[in-house]
């Protein structure tokens, strides 16, 4: 399963975020890009007001691989019954709070393990999210690294636990790609076009930076939902092509 980026075609490394709680504004958004992205990114928008269930309601609508970001954090047998539930929806990817230590990340992954082969989810690691910056992480959290120096570190425990990969901004994934290999899977948030709007995000980045740098995976939200015309924005972003 690690090694299942590396074969992505580059639409099919697009991952759309449904982060809305809007059931019909989700499930219309599928329908118009489910041809044209690899995955569909869902949070607490959609799984607090409609459970799992929402899962196979996107699924019906063309969702063929789910990506669950719930970023779990809590005991390892807490995360470990998670991760068994989510996997039992089949979900394609998933993710989890690097913070929670090996004990956690490693309940995990031996729940995941669990599947079948062909139904395991990806499990990949945060560690900073993107709307935080170098004042909160240092003032405010008392985290005297860097950024990238405590992402680095973090990233780097998460695949020695045997997590499938990390995610990560566009701006540290050029050390984080040299401190984990080639093996583990990069997923990368806060993508916008030059001139878009950041919104509530910090870090952010072009496309053409994540994938250049090293990037498996790209998650682009508002930068689509928002707009009329989702599948032109895509072309905009230089990502329309063949699935």
């Amino acid at each position: 399963m690690i090694q299942q980026a590396a074969m992505e075609t580059t639409n099919r490394k697009i991952i759309c975020a449904l982060d809305t709680g809007d059931l019909d504004e989700a499930l219309k958004t599928v329908r118009t890009l489910s041809s044209h992205v690899g995955a569909f990114k869902i949070n607490y928008a959609l799984t607090l007001p409609y459970g799992l269930d929402v899962i196979d309601r996107l699924r019906d609508a063309g969702a063929n691989r789910i990506f669950l970001d719930l970023k779990f954090h809590d005991i390892p047998n807490t995360v470990g019954k998670a991760v068994s539930e989510a996997c039992k929806r089949g979900v394609w990817m998933m993710t989890l709070h690097i913070a929670g230590g090996p004990a956690m990340l490693t309940a995990a992954v031996e729940e995941a393990a669990s599947s079948s082969e062909d139904s395991r989810p990806l499990l990949v690691g945060v560690s900073v999210l993107t709307s935080l910056d170098q004042h909160t992480l240092t003032d405010h959290l008392a985290v005297n690294r860097t950024i990238e120096e405590h992402m680095v570190q973090l990233s780097k425990l998460a695949c020695e636990c045997d997590l499938d990969g990390v995610v990560c901004s566009s701006h540290e994934v050029s050390a984080i790609r040299k401190a984990i290999g080639t093996s583990g899977v990069i997923v990368t948030p806060g993508i916008r076009l030059p001139d878009g709007d950041v919104h509530d995000q910090k870090r952010v980045g072009t496309p053409a930076q994540a994938i250049s740098l090293g990037a498996n995976y790209l998650v682009i939200g508002r930068a689509l939902t928002t707009t009329a015309d989702p599948v032109a924005a895509l072309a905009n972003l230089g990502l329309v092509g063949a699935v």
